[in-house]
């Protein structure tokens, strides 16, 4: 394809291990839909103009560089440098990486006393679309409880069946876990006794407004798994626990 033709010409910055602003350019152009030729017109440069941008935008112009972003629909310093808040899980793999499944024991030492997971459910709307909400959950007993707008997306009725997700990734070594609940919502009454429990984990919802809803998302199964590098003359790991 023309697109990956492009990329492939423009290629990577050895020095950096990042994508070069070639690289970034042409993203953003199929994204957007544009050819180069449009891309060169709107910005008002040649194609070889734009070429040069492109392959010297360090030390190059700057006021072209902010016509491309300005096309593009972007920051110059996200053409430039890329986003600063780009999605986890970008950086390389584990070089020799082993799956491994987590008892249930395990899978809550994970999740500790508190954090930020994932609520996962059925809506109920009329695409039939699943609706997953990140929230500021604490971990109760053997149960996770996390408070939020009633009227909200978090805010799931009482005997909905949900899936809560927790997982971590290390961007500089590659490894990480995850861990699934599923289960059934229940609301709470004991908001005094949940009330005191999150001020003491500093687990209190991040977003304004009012929050009068707990929510306890009661486990039926729990599993997890994590990625770790393998040990030297470890054998591969065989059945349902290999990859």
């Amino acid at each position: 394809m023309p697109g990956d033709r492009e990329r492939s010409e423009a290629g990577t910055d050895a020095s950096s291990g990042e994508e070069r602003v070639a690289d970034r350019i042409a993203v953003l152009r199929e994204r957007l839909g544009m050819s180069r030729n449009e891309l060169a017109l709107r910005a008002g440069m040649s194609l070889v103009y734009l070429r040069e941008v492109e392959n010297r935008a360090g030390d190059f112009d700057p006021d072209a560089l902010a016509r491309l972003a300005g096309v593009l629909e972007v920051s110059l310093e996200e053409l430039t440098a890329g986003r600063p808040d780009a999605p986890p899980g970008r950086g390389s793999g584990v070089s020799r990486p082993v799956l491994q499944r987590l008892s249930t024991q395990e899978c809550w030492q994970r999740l500790g006393t508190h954090g930020i997971g994932r609520i996962g459910y059925s809506a109920g709307s009329a695409t039939g679309a699943p609706v997953v909400v990140p929230v500021n959950f604490f971990v109760d007993g053997r149960s996770v409880v996390y408070r939020t707008d009633p009227a909200g997306a978090a805010g799931v009725p009482a005997d909905v069946q949900v899936a809560f997700e927790v997982d971590h990734i290390d961007e500089a070594t590659g490894v990480g876990w995850s861990v699934l609940i599923t289960g059934t919502v229940e609301h709470p009454a004991d908001h005094d006794a949940l009330e005191a429990v999150a001020r003491h984990l500093g687990a209190g919802p991040w977003a304004g407004g009012r929050r009068d809803l707990w929510v306890r998302v009661r486990p039926r199964e729990v599993s997890g798994r994590v990625i770790r590098q393998m040990l030297a003359q470890e054998p591969p790991l065989r059945g349902p626990s290999a990859p």
